[in-house]
């Protein structure tokens, strides 16, 4: 069986700053038609790097030569997560055995924003409204003595605290939340991405380059979330970049959460390339998360589960991680 390396000089940035240089290096490759962006892929994972921002390739060069070893990173066919672009979740959950799984109880942390009267998730979102439907004292004539409820109102967009959206949300054709499996939202592995030092607002594909993402909850832990209910919050906040969220849709994740205003740049005219690529693929977005700073990178398993609402696109949802024990 004929083998194949590449050689090439590299240059690879941080999104939390400083950079790594590499000339004439050596990688084993599992074919030859691998394109520049796979093998720089392959470079962060045989690197065991994290956080990655860019990778540059230069003098690239693929030949016929007897592989020297990397690490474990080539599987019997190509990258790892090498799921076709687009491959809906819930063919991933189906492939994993992870998913859907009792995991043993350990610690729940809470991960979603509670909700009141008048907040203010988003700008121009209609802020809950709650009223009273029955009071207590109003009961007590329906009522034995000494018995009483209180029944009450909220009007709220589905857009409201942490919530998650459904393919119907960006598309007229796609699946609503009575129809989302329970296997794609309760406990799934999780994956945390550290994101607090970034030196820019977009989360580039490369971050995910070092991890084999395939039926996991990638969950973004930006911090941004310490704005959460204050004007700061809808200005300047991290988001998903196409590229990243085209990456994360060929690894076959099942949910992309974000501790932040958006998954998208809500500050780039109008286009929403995340939610676009995501939900098309069948991947539950989750916005405005909480407290990711308690969720170990690996480890933990999340779960966000809206009502089962006929006709209904995004709703607000108790988010919740299960960490390990021990």
């Amino acid at each position: 069986m004929t083998e194949y390396r590449a050689h090439f000089d590299a240059e690879i940035a941080f999104v939390n700053g400083g950079s790594l240089r590499a000339e004439s290096f050596r990688l084993d490759l599992p074919s030859a038609s691998l394109s520049e962006g796979e093998i720089g892929e392959l470079l962060v994972r045989h690197l065991g790097l994290a956080l990655v921002g860019t990778v540059a390739l230069t003098n690239l060069e693929i030949l016929e030569e007897a592989h020297k070893g990397s690490r474990g990173v080539l599987p019997d066919s190509g990258i790892p997560g090498d799921t076709p672009s687009g491959a809906p979740a819930a063919a991933a959950s189906q492939a994993n055995p992870r998913i859907g799984h009792t995991a043993e109880r350990g610690e729940l942390v809470d991960l979603s924003h509670e909700i009141g009267a008048g907040l203010v998730t988003y700008p121009g979102i209609p802020v809950p409204t709650i009223t009273p439907h029955l009071t207590r004292e109003a009961s007590r004539a329906h009522y034995a003595p000494g018995t009483e409820f209180e029944i009450d109102l909220i009007t709220m967009a589905g857009n409201t605290g942490t919530y998650l959206d459904s393919p119907f949300h960006r598309y007229a054709d796609g699946g609503d939340l009575a129809s989302l499996s329970l296997d794609t939202l309760v406990d799934v592995p999780a994956e945390v991405f550290r994101l607090t030092d970034a030196a820019g607002r977009g989360i580039p594909a490369e971050v995910f380059f070092d991890r084999d993402l395939s039926g996991t909850a990638v969950l973004l832990h930006t911090g941004w979330s310490r704005h959460f209910g204050r004007p700061e919050y809808a200005h300047g906040s991290p988001f998903l970049t196409e590229a990243g969220a085209q990456h994360l849709a060929g690894t076959g994740v099942v949910i992309v959460g974000i501790d932040a205003l958006n998954i998208d740049d809500t500050e780039s005219g109008g286009t929403r390339p995340a939610h676009s690529i995501l939900l098309a693929a069948g991947i539950h977005v989750v916005e405005h998360l909480t407290a990711l700073d308690r969720v170990p990178v690996r480890g933990a398993r999340f779960t966000a589960v809206p009502p089962r609402v006929a006709g209904f696109g995004t709703f607000p949802v108790r988010a919740f991680a299960r960490l390990p024990e021990g």
